[in-house]
């Protein structure tokens, strides 16, 4: 069987949008300065390990070209001390020679450096993308309701490009810039002690320096990277809703959010580059200091004799080889902080507790309900003691459903009526376990859809929302994602007739048209009857249907019920109602009333005894939550 899949189309409880879980917690300094940003990082081994040796050849051969370029310093004092003294242009030429092979030496290592972390980190980039698309299709609809897709959004794209350039970059040259520093200082200490002690007098403030500036610049950079997702959502939201910013001439307003956004993020980036050049005024400012004070003297020391003028060369060559190495210090520190906040960002999504794959509490196969046609005692829809509380609700509240008791049998199509927040489309909601029910169970045909994997429960039921989701493919994609796999223009057809959506076959390329991103090219009704085509169009067992006619014109909304009839005797359904059309396309009727079944009967039965519905059926009522 098929089933449209979950595609949250959930009209009720709107949630306040997002900020992220990890927003809130970040914008405190004292949790960014809490966590090792070591730590944070060796999350990423899984993704790393299987790109391992390739990572480490390019780190070794990126120190191996380090290593050439402090040799450069050495010939340099060759040179000079002898070929140069000694007034020899054949040894000049020859150091110059020396000089260009280890320049170009150099260059090619760092080059293959680059050509081997390429496409390995390309590839890392790619499966954590993937994990985290996979991962969200998984999380359950609360998870959804609580985050804003821009935050989702910032953390598979930015965070994960922040990601990739740490581990190509950062991560390599935080090893090899530190083991340069090492084997230079070592050389100019074995060159002149005493000029060497000169060179490491700002050892001791640079390393405070880079410690208070990791802690401060960690709170920072989260809350950029958060900044980012809320700016990220603005721009989505107004595109989605760009009709309605047009159709209340909202531009202006909308623009002022989107600007004000940009300022706070500016303000932010601003403190992250003050950060930035107080560190950089310090790790660049107290070398070259030491650097002077190390020429004076030695220009002292080759006066006085004491030390060569080549072995002076060679020394302050070397010196200023290790500039970069050192003044690297402050943007490796912070794209590391970036990357763990980063990191941070990414890991609060995957750590999720996703819906499980299998039943609840159980792995094993998937259950084989009985043919249809089963008892009409125990088989069919059948609701037990269900109470429901949406997840977020604050403790203490009144449960959105409450001790529902309600049995549709084989075959049978029942309408559930209620007023606008009596919990109806929650109550759909919880078939195709969407939200997982509070206590109480449902079965279907007597067995507890918590026992059977999700999979095969959502092949058995298929659902259609009163406001229909459309994905950027053809319409025929789009309708036959309610199919099973080898479904083709037979089913295709059919279902369209069923909906009362031929208008597909004459639009410029039939059912191969592209609807476009969530189907605004179409209509309301269009898009309504496409999404009850994709309901019905794999013969589903269980039928959910959430007033899928509303945005249907009086005489479209009749030619689908007649054929829609057809369909209704051949599976258990459950149709939210609103229309007194709607309701006469069920055999019984639930009326819903503040999370409770208050009365199930007939339409005509109701209509005498039971004035609430009267009242309902006698006018219209809008949406619900």
């Amino acid at each position: 069987m098929a089933t449209t899949r979950a595609t949250a189309e959930e009209p009720e409880q709107t949630q306040e949008p997002a900020k992220a879980a990890g927003a809130e917690k970040a914008e405190g300094p004292e949790n960014a300065e809490g966590r090792s940003t070591v730590h944070t990082l060796l999350r990423l081994w899984p993704y790393v390990r299987p790109v391992r040796v390739r990572l480490s050849v390019a780190a070794f051969v990126a120190v191996i070209a380090s290593c050439v370029g402090l040799v450069i310093p050495l010939v340099l004092k060759w040179m000079v001390d002898g070929p140069v003294a000694d007034r020899d242009p054949a040894g000049v030429w020859l150091g110059a020679l020396y000089l260009l092979l280890l320049g170009l030496t150099e260059a090619l290592l760092f080059g293959l450096r680059r050509w081997l972390v390429a496409r390995p980190l390309a590839g890392v980039e790619a499966s954590m993308r993937a994990d985290l698309y996979r991962h969200l299709q998984r999380l359950p609809l609360a998870f959804h309701d609580r985050w804003a897709s821009g935050q989702l959004l910032s953390r598979g794209t930015t965070d994960l490009m922040l990601l990739r350039m740490f581990l190509a970059f950062p991560l390599t040259f935080l090893l090899v810039n530190s083991v340069t520093i090492v084997v230079g200082v070592i050389i100019m200490l074995v060159q002149d002690w005493t000029l060497g002690l000169v060179i490491l007098g700002p050892v001791v403030p640079v390393i405070v320096t880079c410690v208070l500036f990791e802690r401060k610049y960690a709170a920072v950079a989260r809350l950029a990277q958060d900044q980012v997702g809320d700016l990220t959502t603005v721009v989505e939201e107004s595109v989605l809703g760009i009709r309605v910013i047009k159709g209340f001439g909202r531009h202006r307003s909308q623009a002022r959010a989107f600007r004000d956004l940009s300022r706070t993020l500016r303000g932010t980036e601003l403190r992250k580059a003050r950060l930035l050049s107080a560190i950089w005024g310090v790790i660049i400012t107290l070398p070259e200091l030491a650097i002077g004070a190390a020429l004076v003297l030695g220009v002292v020391q080759v006066a006085d004799g004491v030390l060569s003028a080549g072995t002076l060369v060679a020394f302050l060559s070397t010196a200023l080889a290790l500039r970069w190495p050192v003044d690297s210090i402050g943007f490796l520190l912070a794209m590391s902080q970036e990357a763990a906040t980063a990191t941070e960002r990414y890991f609060e999504v995957m750590d999720e507790e996703p819906e499980s794959g299998g039943a609840k509490g159980s792995s094993g196969p998937a259950v084989r309900l009985p043919a249809a046609g089963t008892d009409h005692e125990t088989g069919g829809l059948r609701f037990h003691d269900v109470t429901f509380r949406y997840p977020d609700a604050a403790p203490g509240t009144i449960p959105a459903l409450d001790r529902i008791d309600l049995h549709i049998r084989p075959g049978e199509s029942m309408a559930l009526v209620g007023a606008t927040g009596s919990g109806k489309t929650t109550l759909t909601a919880l078939v195709p376990r969407l939200h997982e029910v509070t206590s109480g169970r449902i079965t279907l045909d007597g067995h507890d859809i918590t026992e059977m994997p999700r999979e095969s429960l959502r092949a058995l039921v298929a659902v259609a929302f009163e406001e229909p989701t459309l994905f950027s493919a053809s319409i025929g994609e789009n309708v036959l994602m309610g199919a099973h796999p080898n479904a083709g223009e037979p089913e295709l057809d059919r279902a369209l007739a069923i909906a009362q959506a031929e208008f597909a076959h004459a639009l410029p390329d039939g059912t191969a048209t592209q609807v476009g991103e969530q189907g605004l090219s179409l209509s309301g009704g269009q898009r309504q009857r496409l999404a009850l085509a994709r309901a019905v169009v794999g013969h589903p067992r269980f039928l959910v249907l959430d007033d899928p006619l509303s945005a249907l014109d009086v005489h479209t909304e009749a030619a689908v019920e007649a054929a829609l009839r057809r369909v209704l005797a051949e599976t258990t359904a459950m149709i939210v109602a609103h229309r007194p059309s709607t309701v006469l396309l069920a055999d019984r009727v639930a009326l819903l009333s503040g999370g409770r079944i208050a009365a199930v009967g007939t339409h005509h039965e109701l209509l005498r005894t039971n004035a609430e519905y009267a009242h309902l059926m006698s006018g219209t009522e809008g949406d619900e939550r």
